[in-house]
């Protein structure tokens, strides 16, 4: 099938930056979008960032103007700069890959493992 390696996460203080990474490889034939989505505790998975293979990007509200998502097609990577980092920013972040496996296949999403990311003092 596919994997998605994730790396890049950490604690960092508040104000600082972090660029996590996501890896997709496998039987993948073709991308329609990547993206990053958070969890944190007690709280429902949100959007963070979404990129297509157009190059077309979209965001949360609350990281617009703070993270970049961008995407290395011929790596099938894609990395989320995150800047000015806040407390509430602080949870699980997960690769998101929407794919497809062939001509044929109408499309498949798979996530990674998450990455932690922590901001406190």
């Amino acid at each position: 099938q596919v994997q998605l390696v994730e790396s890049g996460g950490g604690l960092v203080q508040p104000g600082g930056s972090l660029r996590p990474s996501c890896a997709a490889s496998g039987n993948i034939f073709s991308i329609y979008a990547m993206g990053w989505y958070r969890q944190a505790p007690g709280m429902q998975r949100e959007l963070v960032a979404t990129i297509t293979s157009g190059g077309n990007t979209n965001y949360a509200n609350s990281v617009k103007g703070r993270f970049t998502i961008s995407r290395d097609n011929a790596k099938n990577t894609i990395y989320l700069q995150m800047n000015s980092l806040k407390p509430e920013d602080t949870a699980i972040y997960y690769c998101n890959l929407n794919w497809h496996s062939s001509f044929l296949d109408p499309g498949k999403t798979s996530w990674g493992q998450g990455t932690q990311v922590t901001v406190s003092s």
